[in-house]
């Protein structure tokens, strides 16, 4: 490997160390065209100023019901629309009323027991603030 070859090499690994990873997929090989950061994974384009606006963001971590309004552990929470829970028969009906929700991390964001179903996780986008 030639000279030029190994500084553009370590000038482009240091580079590389201050670009964050992608928000969407937290892909590490995200890369900079000039304006904008690129994930090679999932093809998202997003600015470096919004890529320190949103790791302020996530170092909040509250989780909001479909009003907006921050959701706690311990919260009772009200069901706003039929949801199909696969295999039951019937789904968790629309006004139901959950107590003493978790809160946790992944996709469904609310762990909590049913009467009826059990334990189950929910979306915090389907659910309001009792």
């Amino acid at each position: 490997m030639s000279r030029k070859c190994l500084t553009l090499v370590i000038q482009r690994t240091r580079a590389m160390d201050n670009i964050p990873p992608c928000p969407q997929c937290q892909c590490m090989y995200a890369y900079s065209n000039g304006t904008l950061l690129n994930c090679p994974e999932c093809f998202h384009e997003w600015s470096p100023e919004a890529a320190s606006e949103s790791q302020e963001a996530d170092d909040s971590d509250q989780v909001l019901d479909s009003n907006g309004n921050p959701l706690q552990n311990g919260d009772s929470v009200i069901v706003i629309k039929n949801l199909p829970v696969k295999g039951a028969p019937k789904p968790v009906k629309a006004g139901t009323k959950v107590k003493n929700i978790r809160l946790v991390d992944g996709e469904h964001d609310i762990a909590c027991k049913i009467d009826g179903f059990g334990a189950m996780g929910l979306k915090s986008e389907f659910v309001r603030k009792a």
